[in-house]
């Protein structure tokens, strides 16, 4: 009798102890599943949005402890979000890089905004070099750099943009 107990009970601790994981689990898939309901929310965003404030400020906490792991909502077939810092350069400009310190030592972001500018006009290229001016600016920095693409029936998926300010 003793026999068939020891492994009735060590089966009845392994199932015990599943438990805690899938529903940490399930509680992680649900609040991955807040986050993208959230982030997706435009109009207005989810700083107004009373129910999303609290799984967004707790993503942004968890955001800095060491090996975070975004939080995914299975269904939803989106992952992780995307990130892009710069909006687009203005038209007539295209993106470039600026250098950071010394020795050949560039940025790897496309931080500028750059275009080049005939100074002489039309039929004044005699010394085409003296003549053309480039204009650089600072890209533009996105106000919601972070983005989700959501799957639609279309096939096409929809961009949804987003900040974690809080």
């Amino acid at each position: 009798m003793l026999r068939l107990k020891l492994p009735l009970l060590a089966a009845a601790a392994l199932l015990a102890a599943s438990f805690p994981i899938a529903s940490a689990k399930a509680q992680d898939a649900d609040w991955g599943c807040q986050v993208l309901l959230c982030a997706a929310s435009s109009a207005p965003s989810w700083h107004q949005i009373p129910y999303c404030v609290p799984p967004m400020t707790k993503l942004i906490a968890a955001m800095a402890r060491p090996h975070f792991s975004w939080p995914i909502c299975p269904g939803a077939g989106t992952g992780a979000p995307g990130f892009e810092r710069y909006e687009a350069c203005p038209t007539g400009f295209k993106v470039d890089y600026s250098s950071k310190g010394g020795d050949n030592n560039w940025n790897r972001e496309p931080d500028l905004c750059m275009k080049k500018v005939n100074r002489c006009g039309q039929g004044f290229n005699y010394d085409h070099n003296s003549c053309m001016e480039t204009i650089t600016r600072p890209r533009p920095l996105r106000a919601q750099p972070f983005y989700f693409d959501i799957p639609q029936q279309s096939g096409k998926p929809k961009r949804f943009w987003f900040d974690l300010n809080e």
